[in-house]
């Protein structure tokens, strides 16, 4: 599957907003979009006004790319959000949410969403008690994640368990900050997420 690999900055300042892609660096003056606010590009700058169209498809990107899932992915999380009970842009927010690398990111575990997807790819963490190294595994209520003994040694890790002490997770993780571990205690709702996605765009766009 073809997946974004070049700069991350470039991306928020597409959007014209903070996707906090690169962890703390995204909260420092050093921050792209605080630096150079303008989209990229030789007509970066210029003032556009979006369409109907246009507003669903910014919509849709910022969703994908703060979430980091590709495109062919975030159009199969949106069916399958359409065929769940209740509202589809909740259900799709709430699908996103409970990606195996966004839950890793949300234990504080990573400081951003691209180094909680290395975790899971280098099998650092377990779910259940068993190997996974599948970041786009959807979790369910109950489910319980940890970190591999063996990894606990590493220098990085390390570093990073000492981090989640000051990590406030949201309401449907209960985070074991002793044990380094995390179990799912109930779906995500739109109120869960502080980030303002305008999901009834994204909902739009694909009803056409």
């Amino acid at each position: 599957m073809a997946r974004y690999t070049g700069p991350a900055c470039r991306l928020c300042r597409r959007e014209g907003k903070k996707l906090y892609l690169k962890g703390e660096r995204c909260l420092t003056g050093k921050c792209a979009v605080d630096r150079r606010g303008a989209a990229p590009g030789q007509h970066g700058a210029a003032n556009k006004k979006l369409k109907e169209y246009g507003m669903q498809l910014r919509a849709k990107q910022t969703a994908k790319r703060y979430y980091g899932v590709a495109e062919k992915q975030f159009k199969t999380y949106f069916t399958k959000a359409e065929k769940t009970a209740g509202v589809t842009g909740e259900n799709l927010l709430s699908l996103l949410e409970r990606r195996l690398d966004n839950t890793v990111y949300r234990m504080g575990l990573a400081e951003s969403r691209r180094e909680a997807r290395q975790l899971v790819l280098h099998s650092h963490v377990r779910l259940n008690g068993k190997k996974v190294s599948v970041p786009s595994i959807i979790l369910k209520v109950g489910d319980v994640l940890t970190i591999r003994e063996e990894s606990k040694e590493s220098a990085k890790i390390k570093e990073l368990i000492e981090k989640v002490q000051s990590t406030k997770a949201p309401k449907w993780l209960a985070v074991d900050t002793e044990n380094l571990s995390a179990k799912v205690v109930a779906i995500p709702e739109r109120s869960d997420i502080d980030f303002d996605f305008q999901e009834q765009l994204i909902v739009e766009l694909y009803s056409k």
